[in-house]
């Protein structure tokens, strides 16, 4: 009686873990199913893959929006890729930043209105270069073709330098050049001077937010001002560029600018004076 129960047991178990098997098999046909039907969530047909929002972006943006809200989405994608994605996803960009619209029109993505790039039209790539405040694209025509490109701001390096940007030759050219950045981040900076990043270029701005109008180069939450001494920069051979949306760039010296180069430091927005030391 023993060994029937025991056979018995057995064979219930087996059963069950083949079953178990079954199921878990059929779940992953029918998700990958699923996933077959929605290509568009994220990019499939050049480099690898990309979703173009983060969770808090992809939820606030359901439904599309306003045509406003569409271009605004559609300028923010166009920045992201034309800084920083034109490598991965395979782009045919000039050395002096500029892509194909047309290009950019048939890639897999979504924008952060949750529209997809390909359903937009080269009127809706002009409006939003139009419509960006802070004047980050520049478009050119040549033999009939449209073309794009971030003024400023990237890290891929197939983007020359020299073809990019205007050499700044004198300390007159630009008055102010100022680098906002955050009272928590001091020590830093003062330790080790103003690091590129991931960029290609260190940025500063040609003036102030109380100066009237849109400011680039400079986020708005800033609560430090360092200011550039550019004459003594330029003497000492640092190379400082400046972009057709008037942001100052430079390489400084193995991507940082010292501490020796810095004219002043002041809180913001009560530019009370900080001391530092340039060594």
């Amino acid at each position: 009686m023993r060994t029937a129960s025991l056979v018995n047991y057995c064979g219930f178990r087996f059963l069950r873990s083949c079953i178990t098997g079954l199921l878990q098999s059929s779940f992953r046909i029918l998700t990958l199913m699923d996933s077959c039907k929605n290509p568009t969530s994220s990019f499939h047909g050049r480099g690898r893959g990309f979703n173009a929002m983060g969770d808090s972006e992809r939820s606030s943006s359901l439904g599309g929006g306003s045509g406003k809200d569409k271009i605004d989405a559609l300028g923010r994608l166009l920045a992201r890729i034309l800084r920083h994605m034109a490598s991965e996803l395979n782009l045919n960009m000039r050395s002096d930043g500029f892509v194909k619209v047309q290009d950019l029109l048939k890639l897999h993505l979504k924008t952060f209105a949750n529209i997809p790039l390909r359903l937009h039209t080269v009127d809706d790539i002009k409006g939003a270069v139009r419509k960006d405040n802070k004047q980050r694209f520049s478009l050119l025509e040549e033999s009939g073709e449209l073309w794009v490109r971030a003024n400023q701001g990237h890290s891929i390096e197939m983007v020359e330098t020299e073809s990019l940007l205007k050499p700044i030759i004198s300390a007159e050219e630009v008055p102010v050049c100022v680098h906002g950045a955050y009272k928590k981040d001091l020590q830093s900076i003062l330790d080790q001077g103003l690091k590129r990043m991931r960029r290609l270029h260190v940025h500063f701005s040609c003036g102030l937010p109380t100066d009237g109008g849109v400011i680039s180069g400079m986020r708005r939450d800033v609560n430090m001002l360092i200011f550039l001494d550019v004459k003594k920069a330029l003497e000492e051979g640092m190379k400082l560029y400046i972009s057709e949306n008037k942001v100052i760039l430079t390489e400084g010296f193995d991507g940082v600018v010292p501490v020796k180069y810095f004219q002043k430091i002041e809180s913001w927005p009560d530019r009370e004076s900080i001391s530092f030391r340039a060594f």
